[in-house]
């Protein structure tokens, strides 16, 4: 047999594994989830699981690095120099980045989901935001709280596009956080 299949056959059980947890989030919090639920969810056997995790806590954790990685490399693909204030860009391809990760990012950033996941989310996007900002801007007294206001607000952005069920495209969430964005920094000029 091909490394091709057997990696075929990892990625779809860790994909149905993804699934069933993001299913188990919107009923429960992640310190609820047992790994038989889980498996019995998505009909595999525990050892099955157990192949690619050592527990619900571990496979979280896997799925936060990958998707954390992933958004750090959106976030900072983009160098201030290419924006020139103007972060549309950007924040198109971060809002196409939580559609194509809906499911996680929904279970993720729930109320059943992982605050501190979310919170690593705010740090990232404050460090990139702060280090251009300041760059861009004289730092005003009133800085350190634009910044946290904006990132606090583009990520209940997020939230509340994730519950509705992102009826909207990525273009446009991503149009409406550049005005909110843009708006805001008004104050700090």
């Amino acid at each position: 047999m091909g490394n091709d299949k057997i990696d075929r056959r990892v990625r779809k059980t860790k994909k149905q594994l993804r699934q069933g947890l993001t299913k188990l989030l919107e009923e429960k919090s992640i310190k609820d989830i047992t790994v038989r639920e889980l498996s019995d969810l998505v009909d595999i056997n525990r050892g099955t699981f157990y192949l690619h995790y050592k527990d619900v806590f571990d496979m979280v954790e896997q799925i936060e690095k990958e998707m954390f990685e992933n958004f750090r490399s959106v976030l900072y693909e983009y160098p201030l120099e290419v924006l020139k204030g103007k972060p549309l860009p950007m924040l198109i391809d971060i809002f196409r980045f939580v559609k194509e990760n809906s499911d996680m990012c929904r279970g993720l950033i729930s109320k059943n989901g992982d605050i501190s996941f979310v919170n690593r989310l705010e740090e990232l996007v404050k460090e990139r935001c702060l280090s251009d900002w300041m760059k861009i801007f004289n730092k005003s007294e009133n800085f350190e709280y634009y910044c946290s206001f904006i990132v606090s607000g583009s990520i209940g952005l997020l939230q509340r596009w994730l519950e509705t069920g992102l009826k909207e495209s990525p273009e446009h969430m991503a149009d409406l956080a550049e005005q909110m964005i843009m708006t805001g920094i008004k104050v700090i000029q």
